[in-house]
């Protein structure tokens, strides 16, 4: 048990081997569900407001993901599936320290099993990977544990360059429960998927890159500004046609080549039923720029 008392400072300065955390006990709280938003910072942002921004904030625990934060995320992307106006979300951590050191030790070192499968703990994280609209996770300094499964959850990653992913459950006596062994090996492949999971190794911004499971690596500076960036492009387009358009990637990790074809055929099929599919041609066509109307 010492190794789960070690303090975020010793974990900072640990560039070799790391500390076997999903979170950081030390620092944790108990952790409820306010209505609000106590554990997250909401926002829109972008030059049209068109982009939601949802921040994890509890940088003295690393952003650790308790019952409540989860919560509180499931709620405040139901507020932005519901806005008309916002096209994209980007999540990140608050601080460059962590984007989220895991699941809340403190709070799930007591449950049994029965509560735990009885009660299908951690099934209510999955609204993130559920949510039409596309989400980036802008991941600066830890994405470890649940930390690394729900940007996992999330459609694009962008990492600053000082990141780190890893699915350290193993030295806790357990594994990962949402979704670490199964879109980890999506990713980067069954070598090292098993290896991060089988050793807790975790891996840099620039390996995770290489690896195919981070898609651009930025300064940590320049991470947020650049994942709004790509945000308000997404939320340029066609709503309609963007949610059609992640449901054909998204589809793609459950079907053989020759089912996703066949449904990448029908749902390009679809976009012919679209007013956004006629307005874009029509404006390639008249050399203007399309005014999508998301119907």
């Amino acid at each position: 048990m010492a190794a789960l008392r070690v303090t975020a400072q010793k974990l900072l300065q640990t560039n070799s081997a790391f500390s076997p955390l999903l979170a950081v006990p030390a620092l944790s709280r108990a952790c409820h569900h306010e209505p609000n938003f106590e554990y997250i910072n909401v926002s829109k942002v972008g030059e049209k407001q068109n982009v939601g921004m949802i921040e994890l904030n509890r940088p003295k625990a690393l952003n650790a993901l308790c019952d409540g934060l989860m919560a509180e995320v499931q709620t405040a992307l139901k507020q932005f599936e519901a806005d008309t106006d916002v096209g994209c979300i980007v999540l990140t951590g608050a601080g460059q320290k962590a984007f989220a050191a895991g699941a809340d030790i403190k709070e799930m070192s007591g449950r049994q099993f029965q509560e735990v499968f009885g009660g299908n703990f951690l099934a209510h994280w999955s609204h993130l990977a559920d949510t039409t609209k596309p989400v980036i996770a802008a991941v600066n300094g830890y994405a470890l544990g649940g930390g690394c499964e729900i940007a996992m959850m999330c459609d694009i990653i962008y990492a600053g360059e000082k990141a780190r992913f890893g699915q350290p459950e193993i030295a806790l006596g357990t594994i990962p429960g949402a979704g670490g062994t199964q879109r980890l090996i999506r990713a980067v492949g069954k070598s090292l998927a098993m290896e991060m999971c089988l050793t807790g190794n975790p891996i840099t911004a620039q390996e995770a890159q290489q690896a195919g499971l981070v898609s651009k690596v930025f300064p940590a500076d320049q991470l947020v500004p650049e994942a709004v960036k790509t945000a308000e492009k997404i939320a340029s387009h066609s709503k309609l046609v963007v949610a059609m358009a992640k449901e054909a990637v998204n589809a793609s990790q459950e079907m053989t080549l020759r089912e996703g074809l066949r449904f990448e055929k029908r749902i390009f099929h679809a976009s012919f039923a679209t007013n956004d599919r006629r307005e874009g041609m029509a404006a390639f066509v008249e050399k203007r720029k399309a005014d999508f109307t998301d119907s």
